[in-house]
C-alpha cells in the first residue's frame, strides 16, 4: 500500500476518522488555548493602573487598541509568509513545529512582563501564528484527499477542538490573569502551547508522507491537471507589490508606535501630520490598481468570478472590524461598565452554570482523548503521556478555580490549612464577581451549541445564497451591537464606570456568534470554488489581507471609544457600529442579483 493512500489512515479509526485527525485536534486545541487566552488579557493588562494589587501599564484605551489592532492584523498577514515557506521550502510539519516553538517562546516572554519582553513576545507570536495557522488545515486536506465525503465531518470535529481551546484559554488564562496575576495568565498560555508542540512532534509519523519537506517530484505532481492559463507577475507587478507591502507593513507598525511614543517615533513624520494616512491610502490605491490590472488579464468568466470573491472580501473587512470588538471595546465595557457582582440566587445560578460549562466540555474532550489513547498508545506512548499530563493540569486548574469561586461566594467552608495548600486567600465578605474575560468564552460556547443547527439549515432547502448569508450575518452583528448600545443608554458622557446588567453582554455574544456562523463558512469556501488554480494563492492573499484590514479596523474603532464616549456617551459609540453593520447588511442583500450573475452558477 502506498504511503500516500488515504486508506492507510482509516485502518484504525477513532469515531470514524483517522487517529491523526485527533492529534491535530489536540495540537490545534492547545494553540487556540494559548492564542485566545493571551488575547483576552492583552487590553486589560495594557490599560490596568500601574498601582494596586494587579498593576498593568496604565495605557490609554486609544494606545492599547492601536497596539492590539496592529498585533491581530499582523497575525493574519503573517499566514501568507508561513504558507509560502511550508509550500515551497520546509513542508507543513516543520512549519507547524516552528510556529509552535515561536509561540511558546512568545508566551514565555510575555510572562516576564517587562517592556522589552512584552514587545518581543508579541513579535514571536505574530510569526509563530503565521507558520502554524495555515498549515494545520493543509494536513487535514491531504489526509482526506481520497475521501472527500468524510471531509465535512473531519472539519466539524477539528473546529470543535478550535473552539474548545478558545473557550478554556479565555476561561482559565483570563481567570488567572485577572484574579491571581498577569504573569500566570500569560505563562499558562505558553505552557499548553509547549505541550501541544511536543505531542505533535512525537506523533508526526502518524501522518505518513503528508507534510514532509517538498521535493521537485512532489511539486511536479501538484501541478498535474492544472490547465488554467498562466499569467505570471511582470516586473512592474512585483515592484508594485513590493511598494504596497512595504508601505502597509511600515504603517501597521508605525500607527501604534507613533501614538505610544507621543510622536517621538514616526516613520512617516516627514509627510506631515497626516503622514500615516497618506502612507496607508497610497498602499491601498497601489494594491487596488494592481488587483484591477491582474483581473483584466483573465477571460471574462474568470474575471467576473474573481470580482465576486473580491466583493465578499470587502464585506469581510467590516464584519471582522466590528466582530473583533470582543477582546477590545466589549472587554472594556465588561470590565468598567458592567455590574459583575452577583448575590443570592443569581450567585448560585452563575456558579452552577459556570461549573457545568467547565466540567461537561472538559469531560467530553477527555473521553475523546481516551479513545485516541486506545488506538495510538502502543506506537506513540510518550506523546500520549505528555498529552495526558496536560489534561491532568487543566483538570487541576479548573477544579481549583471552581473551588475558589464557591469558597469566595460563601458556599464552601475550607480550613486554613486547606486554603494554604490551595493557595486561596481567606475572605471575610463572601462575594461572586464574574471576571470581565468570562463573557468572551460565550462565543466559543455558543458556536459549539449552535453550529449543528446552522449546519442543518445550510443542508436544507431553505439554505440561503452567499449574499443572503452575509446579509443575515451583518444583520445579526447589528442586532448584537444594538443590545449593548441600549444597555449603555444611561451612561453619562465622560463616565469612567457604570453598573449595566450583564444580560446585554450575553445577548451581544449570542447574536454575534450566530452572525459568525452565517459568514465564517462562506468566505474561504468561495475562494476555492470561484478562483482558478493558478490564481488561488494570490486570491487567498487578498482574502487574508481583507481579514487583516478588518482586524486592524477593529483596533481603529476601539481607539475612538474614549473620544466618542466623552463627547456623546458610550451608547453613541455602539450605535455607530450598529449603523455600519446595518448598511453593510443592506448592501450585501441589494447586490444579490449582480453577484449571482458574476458567479456563473457556482453555489
Amino acid at each position: 500500500m502506498s504511503q500516500n493512500s488515504t486508506d492507510q489512515f482509516f485502518k484504525n479509526p477513532v469515531l470514524g476518522h483517522p487517529a491523526g485527525l485527533f492529534v491535530l485536534f489536540f495540537t490545534e486545541m492547545w494553540e487556540r488555548f494559548s492564542f485566545y487566552g493571551m488575547r483576552a488579557l492583552l487590553i486589560l493588562f495594557l490599560t490596568a493602573s500601574v498601582f494596586g494589587e494587579m498593576p498593568g501599564w496604565g495605557w490609554t484605551r486609544e494606545n492599547a487598541s492601536a497596539l492590539f489592532g496592529s498585533y491581530v492584523g499582523l497575525v493574519y498577514l503573517s499566514t501568507m509568509l508561513g504558507g509560502y515557506f511550508a509550500d515551497k521550502i520546509i513542508g507543513f510539519r516543520w512549519a507547524v513545529v516552528v510556529g509552535a516553538v515561536l509561540m511558546t517562546l512568545g508566551h514565555a516572554s510575555m510572562a516576564i512582563e517587562t517592556e522589552f519582553s512584552i514587545y518581543l513576545g508579541l513579535v514571536l507570536l505574530v510569526f509563530g501564528n503565521g507558520f502554524f495557522k495555515p498549515n494545520m488545515t493543509s494536513i487535514i486536506s491531504e489526509m482526506y484527499k481520497d475521501r472527500p465525503e468524510k471531509k465535512d465531518g473531519a472539519y466539524t470535529l477539528f473546529y470543535m477542538g478550535v473552539n474548545a481551546g478558545a473557550f478554556f484559554g479565555i476561561l482559565l488564562c483570563g481567570y488567572l490573569g485577572e484574579k491571581v496575576g498577569w504573569t500566570y495568565g500569560f505563562g499558562l498560555a505558553g505552557i499548553f502551547m509547549f505541550f501541544g508542540m511536543l505531542q505533535f512532534w512525537l506523533s508526526q509519523n502518524i501522518f505518513g508522507d503528508i507534510g514532509l519537506k517538498p521535493t521537485a517530484e512532489s511539486k511536479a505532481k501538484s501541478e498535474i491537471g492544472d490547465t488554467d492559463k498562466r499569467n505570471p507577475f511582470t516586473t512592474i507587478d512585483l515592484v508594485l507589490i513590493g511598494i504596497s507591502s512595504v508601505l502597509g507593513l511600515l504603517w501597521i507598525l508605525n500607527d501604534p508606535a507613533s501614538k505610544i511614543s507621543n510622536g517621538e517615533i514616526d516613520i512617516f513624520g516627514f509627510l506631515g501630520e497626516n503622514g500615516n494616512n497618506i502612507a496607508i491610502v497610497s498602499a491601498l490605491v497601489i494594491f487596488i490598481g494592481l488587483l484591477i490590472s491582474r483581473l483584466l488579464r483573465y477571460s471574462q468568466i474568470t474575471r467576473e468570478k474573481m470580482i465576486a470573491v473580491t466583493f465578499f472580501a470587502f464585506l469581510t473587512i467590516f464584519f471582522w472590524a466590528i466582530f473583533e470588538q470582543s477582546p477590545n471595546s466589549l472587554t472594556i465595557f465588561a470590565s468598567d461598565y458592567t455590574n459583575r457582582v452577583l448575590e443570592g440566587n443569581w450567585s448560585t445560578f452563575f456558579l452552577i452554570i459556570n461549573s457545568l460549562i467547565t466540567v461537561v466540555p472538559l469531560a467530553i474532550i477527555t473521553w475523546v482523548l481516551y479513545l485516541l489513547f486506545k488506538q495510538t498508545f502502543k506506537n506513540y506512548a510518550v506523546a500520549n503521556i505528555i498529552l495526558s499530563t496536560s489534561f491532568v493540569i487543566i483538570w487541576a486548574i479548573a477544579i481549583w478555580m471552581l473551588l475558589k469561586d464557591f469558597y469566595s461566594a460563601g458556599y464552601l467552608a475550607l480550613s486554613d490549612s486547606t486554603l494554604e495548600f490551595l493557595k486561596i486567600e481567606k475572605v471575610t465578605s463572601p462575594i461572586t464577581e464574574v471576571p470581565a474575560t468570562w463573557f468572551s468564552t460565550l462565543n466559543s460556547l455558543f458556536i459549539i451549541s449552535l453550529a449543528p443547527l446552522f449546519s442543518k439549515w445550510w443542508e436544507s432547502k431553505y439554505n440561503p445564497n452567499a449574499n443572503m448569508k452575509y446579509g443575515i450575518g451583518m444583520g445579526l452583528l447589528a442586532l448584537g451591537m444594538a443590545c449593548v448600545a441600549i444597555g449603555a443608554t444611561g451612561i453619562e458622557p465622560g463616565a469612567k464606570t457604570a453598573s449595566v446588567s450583564m444580560i446585554w453582554l450575553i445577548l451581544v455574544y449570542l447574536f454575534h456568534t450566530m452572525g459568525e456562523l452565517c459568514i465564517s463558512p462562506v468566505g474561504l469556501s468561495y475562494v476555492s470554488k470561484l478562483v482558478p488554480a493558478r490564481m488561488i494563492a494570490f486570491m487567498f492573499g487578498v482574502w487574508y489581507l481583507a481579514v487583516a484590514i478588518g482586524m486592524k479596523g477593529a483596533g481603529k474603532f476601539g481607539e475612538n471609544i474614549d473620544k466618542i464616549a466623552n463627547e456623546h456617551g458610550l451608547s453613541y459609540f455602539f450605535w455607530m457600529l450598529t449603523i455600519v453593520s446595518i448598511v453593510m447588511a443592506i448592501f450585501a442583500v441589494i447586490m444579490t442579483p449582480v453577484i449571482k450573475k458574476l458567479m456563473h452558477g457556482v453555489k
